[in-house]
């Protein structure tokens, strides 16, 4: 959930929600980055790009999930080029972030990446490419067709948690059905603010179903049953790394207008352990 102003969403809070509620609320907004488009005015700089060919280094191998095939390249991210200084997450200062997932060019999508299947967890990655190591363009592997190439600004844009989310629970439990984050009109005030494709980078997740953290918690547990009472504490460790979704542009559908998230805990981030990031995906 988006705003379109500074001040929309704590104005959409105190219009909807009684005064208490609102401010508690407001407090729980986080900033994000929202991946757009160039405008074509030549004024907003690219900070990475969807689809293409990956810049890799000599030494390193195309991603592979090991007894399935090559991952599809989805994206790269400039970390220098990013305005992170806004976000509340610890991105890397330079260097870059690619992004591969296995999206079944190669198995007709008989195979599936989930949570709940920790060992299919490999059918995902992300690297950290340092700004110091020499990287040139990797032609795709055979049976790979790279996705058209989209570049990609950004721009720092406020998100906010569904009423479901784990810190909404957190913060307002218990919530009884008529609580006032539930009020229809609310809702839909936070609807409107959704607006085309919504690539993204920190922030809260975009959720076409459940909420994204609950099902990777369920996945770092061991695929408990949803009643676990670790869950929700576990989900709380997640945050959004960056989130992808279908493009027309570059020729991506994720099943029916769906969403690639990546997720992963603050202290691996901020120790560059992208490999313990974890990755789900909804559809509609």
């Amino acid at each position: 959930m988006t705003r379109r102003t500074d001040d929309a969403l704590p104005a959409l809070a105190r219009k909807h929600l009684p005064e208490e509620i609102a401010e508690r609320w407001t407090g729980l907004l986080r900033p994000s980055l929202r991946l757009d488009k160039p405008t074509g005015t030549g004024r907003d700089p690219v900070v990475g790009r969807l689809g293409g060919l990956p810049a890799l280094p000599e030494d390193q191998e195309w991603p592979v999930w090991e007894g399935y095939g090559p991952l599809s390249f989805i994206g790269s991210l400039d970390c220098a080029a990013l305005p992170s200084a806004a976000l509340d997450i610890a991105l890397p200062a330079d260097g870059a972030l690619l992004f591969f997932y296995f999206d079944g060019q190669l198995d007709d999508g008989s195979a599936v990446v989930w949570p709940g299947e920790p060992e299919t967890q490999a059918g995902a990655r992300v690297l950290h490419i340092p700004a110091d190591v020499p990287v040139t363009d990797r032609a795709a592997p055979a049976g790979i067709l790279p996705y058209p190439e989209v570049p990609l600004t950004a721009r720092v844009e406020t998100t906010a948690p569904s009423p479901w989310h784990p810190v909404v629970h957190r913060e307002f439990a218990p919530m009884p059905e008529d609580h006032p984050l539930h009020d229809e009109q609310f809702q839909d005030a936070l609807w409107d603010h959704f607006d085309g494709t919504e690539h993204r980078i920190g922030g809260y997740p975009t959720p076409v179903q459940d909420e994204v953290e609950y099902e990777v918690a369920q996945g770092a547990l061991g695929n408990p049953p949803p009643e676990d009472p670790r869950i929700g504490p576990e989900a709380l460790r997640w945050v959004l790394l960056a989130q992808f979704d279908s493009d027309d542009d570059a020729d991506m559908m994720w099943g029916d207008g769906g969403v690639l998230y990546w997720l992963i805990r603050p202290a691996d981030l901020a120790q560059r352990r992208f490999d313990r990031a974890a990755f789900t995906w909804q559809c509609s």
